[in-house]
């Protein structure tokens, strides 16, 4: 009895039922109707034995095959590919139903498609997941109908794959050209004059002409009775952390993604720009602990264990404790080194409450502290009021609005840098800092 459970009627066999029905009430009026009545359902019988034969009775087969990425990247189009071989001896219709991961809760996800005779096709269609984890696909559907579409054949292929989803590597590949190339500019990167010098020791070598004579090496040049210059390069290997607050108000939700998401696919790109910039990328999450820690290094794993460590960050609805996080930092983190901190403040007093941590960890490394602007307020501020209420909601979206400005120049009193930017724009503005600091040469 397999073969019954793949027998599937069309709509169009049942509309011919219903005029059929039609037909014979339509009768009881007019006895002359009757006749044809029953002539007309005879052949619809007929066509229906038909049809069953040209899509059963055959060898001809009907093959297809959903081809996944290896792992998705979160918050980016990944496409799903569907290849499709037909070994019927004329073109059939078919009703692809593909049982997608319960994440993206689509209920009526169909595509309907025209297939020439014993040829093959494909086509592709794009998810965007916006949770890390593992998703997993059902069977792929396919429905097969004959020219005469009256009665359909059901295949199932590919039962129960899974698909990981990972940071968003698709975003790292396409940053890791454009850091070094002039394409950043476009996306509002500035040119930045270097300041002074940031250069290490790296040989004494004999002066030649065009040498800057300040570094001429004198004890050197006693020695060998001859002039000596220190030669430099410059610094590399400086240590670089991304720390992730997971805390609760890191969970506020944009365009699907989660603010801790955004803050997890910017680790991961700019850890990639790090390591080709020679510095030492690490990082590490808090929230009431600090887990998930890579020590900064500079080795060809480093970037496949940065991505799984942040593919396993879980968030969770705790109060961070920056004391905790600061008293880790002094103890772990011994050398210099320039922090990104990703969190979220939404108003001075709760800036307030964390800043003597901050300060702490500003009095030994370059903290840079990178939080949100709530996008959402932007309809509110710009839009036109109508009532009073409206007035009220627009007065106190604009005050949280400035609230977030205050908080930047609170942190530039106490020489805290800060990135201020809205979460669409948190990967190329975190670059953006990074590399302006290199830049000028203050770490």
């Amino acid at each position: 009895m397999k073969w019954f459970r793949k027998i599937y009627l069309n709509n169009f066999l049942f509309y011919v039922i219903m005029g059929i029905i039609v037909c014979f009430v339509t009768a009881q009026f007019i006895p002359s109707l009757y006749k044809a009545c029953w002539l007309l359902l005879y052949i619809t019988l007929g066509f229906i034995v038909v049809d069953f034969l040209l899509l059963f009775a055959s060898n001809q087969r009907f093959t297809a095959h959903r081809k996944t990425p290896e792992k998705f990247s979160n918050g980016d189009e990944n496409p799903v590919v569907i290849e499709m071989e037909s070994g019927y001896s004329f073109p059939v219709s078919i009703k692809v139903i593909d049982e997608i991961p319960q994440q993206f809760q689509v209920r009526n996800f169909e595509i309907k498609r025209k297939v020439p005779a014993g040829t093959k096709d494909s086509f592709e269609y794009f998810l965007r997941p916006v949770e890390r984890g593992e998703y997993y696909f059902g069977s792929l559907n396919v429905y097969v109908s004959s020219p005469l579409h009256l009665v359909c054949r059901r295949f199932i292929f590919d039962n129960g794959a899974m698909v990981p989803t990972y940071p968003s590597f698709i975003q790292l590949k396409k940053y890791d050209l454009m850091a070094f190339s002039n394409k950043l500019f476009q996306y509002g990167l500035k040119k930045i004059r270097r300041i002074g010098h940031t250069m290490e020791f790296e040989q004494i070598k004999d002066y030649v002409s065009g040498d800057d004579l300040r570094t001429i090496n004198w004890k050197a040049t006693a020695k060998k009775n001859q002039l000596m210059v220190n030669q430099f390069q410059d610094e590399r290997s400086q240590n670089v952390y991304m720390v992730i607050d997971k805390g609760r108000v890191m969970k506020m939700p944009f365009n699907g993604l989660s603010l801790l998401d955004y803050a997890i696919n910017s680790t991961l790109v700019l850890s990639n720009i790090i390591l080709k910039k020679q510095d030492k990328a690490g990082m590490f999450t808090f929230s009431k602990k600090v887990e998930n820690r890579v020590a900064a290094e500079r080795r060809s794993s480093q970037m496949q264990r940065i991505l799984e460590t942040l593919y396993n960050v879980k968030t969770n609805f705790f109060e961070s404790d920056f004391g905790r996080l600061y008293g880790d930092i002094k103890k772990n983190v011994n050398q210099r080194s320039l922090i990104l901190l990703y969190t979220n403040f939404e108003t001075v007093d709760s800036l307030k409450r964390q800043l003597p941590y901050l300060k702490g960890i500003a009095h030994n490394h370059l903290l840079v502290v990178v939080f949100f602007e709530n996008s959402e307020l932007d309809q509110l501020i710009n839009g036109k009021v109508k009532n009073v209420q409206e007035v009220y909601d627009q007065v106190i979206a604009e005050k949280l609005a400035f609230e977030k400005r205050l908080i930047v120049n609170e942190l530039k009193k106490y020489g805290i840098h800060s990135v201020l930017t809205k979460p669409e724009n948190l990967t190329i503005e975190s670059i953006n800092k990074y590399l302006e600091i290199k830049a000028r040469g203050i770490l």
